[in-house]
């Protein structure tokens, strides 16, 4: 792909388009990735043509398309920021940043990094959408060219595009995209059953064929017939989307029958309703099938009619019904409605294409952890929706799942706080009801309810989740600093002293300064929660005394047992060392896994995996950094779930597989499913994170193994 061709693609659409950039980006980028090679051998700026050319067929602006052909070069060469603004402008200098990933954070992690260059790239987005849909076109070219890289790494892009960029490709509505990545994700992360279902589609063409001609001819006829002009399509599902089918309704390939999709176009809005009336005259509607999202669009605007009705053969036909104008906004999305030149051009329906978008820069005030704010992200932004009303009919939207507390919490912080439950259709419902399309909800407070952590557990919406965390720090800062309060004033006590004599004297003022704390309740905080021992006070305060107190024989403090007898645990805790440690019950941390303390009040530190549910939506400012010994080992009971085929010999395998590994099978538990599968959990005693990975490594080798993951309680 040249230059020229390029702008020609260009000028097809945008006849005046100043496509002067496009050479120069087109001869700086070849120059600086000179020499450059992808994994496949081929020059590495086949990568930036290739993303330049996805992005003129969706018909982006030139500043766009100039920044896919630049977007790799401050990340992969030696080209600064300040050099790329300086030679093709600030705005396409502030769209290259936004792409480019923070390659060079210090995290502990790789997943840490990926986790901020995610957030970075949403913020961006947030402020200009051009660098979500540059960064689209990038993972679209990545992800059909996996081929050469190592199956490790071709698994966790799959992965990422299918959790990630498939989500915000349905956000955008830009359709044929969220389908590319779901197919070259499926037959990457689920080659067998990839293959098993295009066979099954292979096997069928000819019939399928026949069918979706046979029934388009005959829509046509009938909607032709009511005086209307309709475009009739049929398309057969993708292959991701069968798998699906199939996984959720316990299926086997053969058995899904309804893989073929038809689409009706017509003129104009009123005529969808009309063609929506002679599909229901002609074919009966299969009850709780239909929903308007023309009357009430998704939050990127897509619109069109759903239905779903019994066909000729007796057999369920999907049909969607939309407007021609409609019909390509659903192939390009915002893509095809963004405008490029002011910030009027902006405001208006556009806008609110992409308010879901805006929430994000508020998000990331309230979020300091990366992997929290991508957690959020995965979880809330790309749900799929429900629109219900408040008593005076307005509208609100809110993703799948979402609850009673959910939607308290859209109204106002305090109607939240005070939720007792709702009248949902004038029927009584409690705090964590689901809410569902069409519902009316009215929410019920009392000035006597407050938010409570099990909230936590059901509520959806990051406003929600805010709030609440937002109520319970400060509830439990109130009562650490009344632990705190009572621990120091007892061990003070024990040299008369107390806190107003403290205050008297100045030495208060002098402790805060020790303890670098702004305030008395802060002190108090950080010794509810034991970031500051009694001990670290007295020796603050009364030095001498402590030392003479250092100097008792070790003989008499173990005569009134004064020290501990239990085992050291092997780890260390940042700023704990005098604290009690426990290790968590819920993810049963092993030596060598990444792992954080959390401080508990008046009960020291408990240790979890870094990756434990129990930490996610945490107070952040109760986590420390901790690490295990080195050396360190410890028995902890797994649990690992295997998914499998039905097969005669695959259960013996996966028993082999652990023995070979030197570890015995304490527990196993074993059901067959509905789709030919077997669901197997062993529970085993490790000793090590690498012993969990010799395990789950030699299980995947068994043939006839799908998935193998650790389960937590």
């Amino acid at each position: 792909m040249t230059s020229a061709e390029i702008q020609s693609k260009i000028r097809e659409y945008d006849p005046a388009a100043d496509v002067e950039l496009i050479d120069n980006a087109y001869e700086f980028s070849e120059a600086v990735h000179r020499g450059q090679t992808r994994m496949s051998g081929e020059a590495y700026f086949t990568h930036p043509i290739a993303v330049a050319d996805i992005l003129a067929d969706m018909k982006m602006d030139v500043p766009t398309i100039v920044t896919g052909l630049l977007h790799d070069t401050v990340e992969d060469t030696l080209t600064t920021p300040e050099e790329i603004s300086a030679r093709f402008g600030t705005e396409i200098g502030a769209l290259v940043d936004g792409v480019t990933k923070i390659s060079k954070l210090e995290a502990d992690s790789r997943e840490a990094v990926e986790a901020e260059s995610l957030r970075k790239m949403f913020l961006a987005s947030a402020r200009d959408i051009r660098v979500l849909l540059v960064k689209l076109a990038d993972r679209y070219h990545n992800i059909k060219t996996l081929g050469h890289l190592p199956e490790d790494r071709r698994k966790r892009i799959a992965q990422e595009t299918l959790d990630v960029y498939a989500p915000l490709a349905h956000r955008l509505g830009v359709y044929w995209l969220k389908l590319e990545y779901e197919e070259a994700a499926f037959r990457t992360l689920w080659p067998d059953e990839y293959k098993e279902v295009r066979q099954q589609l292979a096997l069928h063409k000819l019939e399928r064929d026949g069918y979706i001609a046979e029934i388009t001819t005959l829509l046509g006829k009938r909607l032709r017939e009511a005086g209307l002009d309709p475009e009739v399509s049929g398309r057969p599902k993708s292959a991701f989307s069968i798998h699906n089918k199939m996984k959720d309704q316990g299926l086997r390939s053969d058995d899904v029958y309804d893989v073929v999709a038809f689409r009706i176009q017509v003129d104009r809005e009123r005529d969808c309703y009309d063609a929506l009336g002679i599909v229901h005259t002609n074919w009966r509607p299969v009850p709780g099938r239909f929903r308007d999202y023309i009357a009430l669009p998704k939050a990127n605007m897509y619109q069109s009619l759903h239905t779903t009705v019994i066909g000729p053969y007796g057999e369920r036909m999907e049909i969607q019904i939309r407007t021609r104008e409609m019909h390509r906004a659903c192939e390009y999305g915002i893509a095809a409605h963004w405008r490029y030149k002011t910030s009027e051009d902006r405001e208006g329906g556009d806008a609110e294409r992409f308010a879901w978008l805006e929430q994000l820069l508020d998000w990331q005030h309230n979020v300091e952890d990366p992997r929290e704010f991508l957690s959020t992200v995965k979880q809330h932004l790309f749900a799929e929706e429900v629109h219900v009303f408040t008593p005076k009919g307005e509208a609100e939207t809110f993703p799948q799942g979402a609850t009673v507390i959910d939607f308290a919490y859209r109204i106002h912080s305090d109607i939240g706080d005070h939720c007792t439950g709702a009248r949902v259709n004038g029927q009584l419902v409690p705090v964590r009801y689901q809410l569902q399309a069409g519902d009316t909800i009215e929410v019920i407070t009392t000035d006597e309810q407050s938010p409570s952590r099990e909230w936590l557990k059901f509520v959806t919406t990051p406003r929600a989740r805010q709030r609440i965390m937002v109520w319970l720090k400060h509830d439990e800062r109130a009562k650490a600093m009344t632990v705190g309060r009572k621990i120091i004033e007892r061990d003070l006590a024990r040299y008369q002293l107390d806190m107003a004599r403290l205050r008297r004297d100045g030495r208060m003022a002098t402790m805060l300064r020790h303890f670098r704390k702004e305030t008395e309740d802060d002190l108090l905080e950080a010794i509810g929660y034991g970031r500051i021992t009694p001990s670290q006070v007295i020796v603050h305060l009364l030095p001498d005394q402590a030392a003479r107190e250092a100097k008792v024989p070790r003989r008499l403090k173990r005569l009134f047992g004064l020290i501990s007898r239990q085992r050291k645990p092997a780890v260390t805790v940042q700023g704990a060392e005098e604290t009690v440690i426990r290790f968590g019950k819920c993810c049963q941390p092993l030596p060598g896994e990444a792992i954080v303390g959390f401080l508990t009040r008046g009960r020291g530190v408990t240790v979890h995996s870094r990756d434990c549910q129990r930490i996610e939506g945490v107070d952040r400012e109760r986590v420390v950094e901790a690490s295990w010994e080195k050396g360190a080992t410890a028995a902890r009971p797994v649990k690992i779930e295997v998914r499998s085929r039905d097969r005669p010999g695959v259960l013996a395998g996966m028993s082999q597989a652990i023995a070979s590994a030197g570890v015995n099978i304490d527990k196993a538990y074993v059901r067959t499913t509905a789709d030919g599968g077997a669901f197997n959990v062993f529970e085993v005693t490790l000793e090590s994170a690498d012993e969990l990975v010799h395990v789950t490594r030699n299980l995947r080798r068994v043939p006839g193994v799908r998935e193998v993951r650790r389960v937590r309680t």
